[in-house]
């Protein structure tokens, strides 16, 4: 969990996806509401992408590469998502690392991985090598997408945006660290407590409505390969673990899928993030791997 949302006036907190899913509504009444078309929304997203379920719109791709696939407009805003984040970070947040997150060991859900399975290492493909048209795609042979960079994010952005165009209620969505929030908001604001483990310095923020904050982490999705302990944030250059520069990053932006696609980048560009997102003008807070904390853009203090 990389970030802890305060109590509102109607909330329901529950464990999907291998993390804490937390949702706070303005409106009390309206929790039931809400509740539920989150909880469609999730199963709708985890049937499109989730490349662990072999009846999932993912899976099928992989097992019709090499030739076009018509696919759901769900999963066509998925896809979108994921190769507008490539394209934003110069392939710094690559969809196809399916296959490197494979090779290290990270072929089953995170929480089901024991000691290692797999030794060798795989370079992904280009992310330029999936042919998609906004209706149907063609992965090349061999190559997976893997999606979760992006759709957590992307989920919580719809998930915030469907409860209050269903029920009028402000709304905070916290999926494991991706928060979205819309409609209108508390007095003082959303209020978050950001952090990752126990021995995180914690930082307070608050976040008014329209707004994604998210914190990428090479402290979570973590187990061990050939003896070295790594991490879920793959490297697209390599194919390996990001090195642990940060223990976390955390953005806030427009969206949530805005901030996840700089928080994911910044880990992998390592001692370059900060003079980079500096230069997008968007809060950063950056902890290093001796628990320095370092903020760009305005994070408050």
């Amino acid at each position: 969990m990389t970030a802890w949302t305060l109590a509102g006036p109607g909330q329901s907190q529950w464990h999907r996806w291998s993390t804490q899913m937390h949702l706070l509504v303005a409106d009390a009444g309206a929790l039931p509401t809400a509740r539920a078309l989150v909880d469609a929304e999730l199963d709708a997203i985890e049937l499109a992408a989730s490349r662990f379920r072999p009846d999932s719109e993912v899976s099928m791709l992989a097992a019709h590469a090499g030739a076009p696939m018509p696919i759901s407009p769900l999963l066509a805003a998925l896809i979108e998502a994921a190769l507008d984040a490539a394209r934003f970070t110069d392939g710094d947040v690559d969809p196809t690392v399916g296959s490197a997150l494979i090779a290290l060991g990270y072929d089953r859900d995170i929480d089901e991985l024991g000691g290692p399975r797999v030794t060798s290492i795989a370079r992904p493909a280009n992310w330029a090598m999936v042919d998609f048209d906004g209706r149907s795609v063609r992965l090349p042979t061999g190559v997976l997408l893997d999606l979760g960079a992006t759709a957590k994010a992307l989920a919580a952005d719809r998930c915030a945006q469907l409860v209050f165009a269903h029920t009028g209620s402000g709304v905070l969505v916290n999926l494991g660290g991706d928060i979205a929030t819309a409609g209108p908001v508390p007095e003082d604001g959303w209020q978050v407590l950001v952090t990752d483990t126990d021995d995180d310095p914690v930082a307070q923020v608050s976040l008014g409505t329209d707004t994604g904050l998210a914190t990428s982490s090479t402290q979570r999705r973590r187990w061990w390969r050939d003896g070295d302990l790594v991490h879920h944030i793959v490297d697209p250059r390599t194919g390996r673990s990001a090195d642990p520069v940060w223990r976390t990053v955390s953005v806030v932006a427009g969206t949530c899928v805005a901030a996840n696609t700089i928080s994911t980048a910044a880990v992998i560009r390592g001692h370059r993030a900060p003079e980079w997102i500096a230069s997008l003008e968007v809060p950063a807070r950056l902890v290093d791997s001796d628990g320095e904390v370092r903020t760009v853009g305005g994070w408050p203090k």
